[in-house]
């Protein structure tokens, strides 16, 4: 029996939250723990992935009848290299400061398994538009995530929010500071994932 061909909505929808790239499939998790430390970098780092991933997903979709399999690696890997090279002098130029907070990781966007996994597993089979709406559903997914991470950790944290205070002054004087650590990065995705869970689980039984 013929499967039904998927909506276009659902390839735009599906990144958000039921193949969310952090919650659901678990991967560029690299960036997502280090990046979120405040709610700033986590959207500036969201956002400069979000570019190279659906501007390489338009590009590659579009060259993919004329790149043979035998180098369709390497030929994606330069793709994304030239918009991660984009992204990487606009941030220099513009958000100097995002910049050297960001770091090593805005380089380190060329190989984040997000950007060359739909590449590979989605932008080579599909159309121009079909790509464009699952690199933006995912950089939606992705980038939603990152700022939750940052602005609750920025809050937890510092008792701020892009830098501006959002709790009392007692609890700035002596915030949580365990929120700003490595620990408390990983402490606050699990919680995420197991809530994305419980909705998940919470949402099959009702069926």
């Amino acid at each position: 029996m013929k499967k039904d061909k998927p909506s276009r909505l659902s390839y735009l929808t599906s990144g958000i939250i039921k193949e969310n790239p952090i919650l659901i499939l678990m991967i560029g998790l690299c960036p997502t723990l280090a990046t979120t430390v405040s709610a700033r970098d986590g959207l500036g780092m969201g956002l400069a992935a979000s570019f190279v991933l659906i501007s390489s997903n338009v590009v590659i979709s579009a060259v993919r009848k004329l790149v043979p399999d035998s180098v369709r690696i390497p030929i994606f890997i330069v793709i994304i290299s030239t918009f991660v090279t984009i992204i990487d002098y606009l941030m220099q130029a513009y958000q100097p400061g995002l910049y050297r907070v960001l770091g090593v990781f805005v380089p380190l966007i060329v190989v984040n398994c997000i950007i060359l996994g739909r590449a590979e597993a989605f932008a080579s089979k599909h159309g121009i538009v079909d790509s464009f709406l699952d690199g933006l559903g995912k950089s939606i997914g992705f980038t939603l995530v990152l700022f939750i991470m940052g602005a609750l950790r920025e809050l937890f944290g510092n008792g701020t929010i892009f830098g501006q205070p959002a709790l009392p002054s007692f609890y700035r004087a002596t915030p949580m500071l365990f929120a700003l650590l490595p620990p408390g990065a990983f402490f606050l995705i699990g919680i995420l994932k197991a809530l994305v869970n419980k909705t998940a689980l919470s949402g099959g039984k009702k069926k």
